[in-house]
């Protein structure tokens, strides 16, 4: 994970949400252009089926697969989150600017490194399981922290097909088993079912596009 980290890593001036040993806390990352209700749905189902404490919204400065040339500034989109999200176990974070990184595996390393007696969770979408072979480092990140996929429509079967679900496959823990996911030792990964939201950023985006256009 060392070589996949920023000179400024575990700097004292990247400030992230209060913590307290022993907490559960999820992490959920992107770039939330914009937010919508189907990432409230998902940290909703998070939040209750792996009895998280807190959820973090991280939201990144960019997706390092993705362009980003039109990408709202960091500080309205986390205001955009804030208003989307009024839940209080929900903290909206931007500190990976200040980490210096757009990779989640050096961002996921940070933590454990900082808050090692924390127990974390990497939640992300099962579209993301089916393209994470191609995400930096990504064995690694499946080495680091327990990870919750959550499923979304039509990606179900993706997910559970593709390189990154097959080269750890021995490490899946059935859903029965999830509440104890935050404690386990990576790797160990799950796929949670549950309420489905059609709605993605990318679909929203092109619809307001457009709507100017119009």
């Amino acid at each position: 994970m060392r070589r996949s980290a920023p000179v400024s890593f575990g700097s004292v001036r990247v400030r992230t949400p209060l913590v307290a040993p022993g907490l559960r806390i999820g992490l959920l990352g992107g770039t939330f252009n914009p937010p919508h209700d189907g990432h409230v749905l998902i940290s909703h189902t998070a939040l209750v089926r792996l009895q998280l404490d807190q959820l973090w919204w991280i939201v990144t400065p960019g997706n390092p697969l993705k362009e980003t040339g039109d990408l709202p500034p960091l500080a309205d989109r986390m205001a955009a989150c804030r208003a989307m999200m009024p839940d209080a176990r929900v903290r909206i974070t931007g500190f990976e600017e200040q980490l210096g990184t757009p990779y989640t595996a050096a961002t996921l390393a940070f933590l454990k490194r900082r808050y090692p007696r924390v127990h974390f969770v990497w939640v992300m979408g099962a579209d993301n399981l089916a393209s994470f072979h191609r995400w930096q480092h990504w064995r690694e990140i499946m080495c680091t922290m327990p990870i919750a996929v959550i499923d979304r429509p039509g990606w179900r079967y993706r997910a559970l097909s593709s390189p990154a679900a097959y080269a750890f496959r021995s490490s899946y823990v059935p859903e029965i088993q999830t509440t104890d996911l935050p404690d386990m030792t990576p790797p160990a990964w799950t796929l949670l079912t549950g309420p489905l939201s059609p709605l993605s950023s990318t679909a929203l985006r092109l619809m307001r596009k457009r709507e100017a256009a119009a």
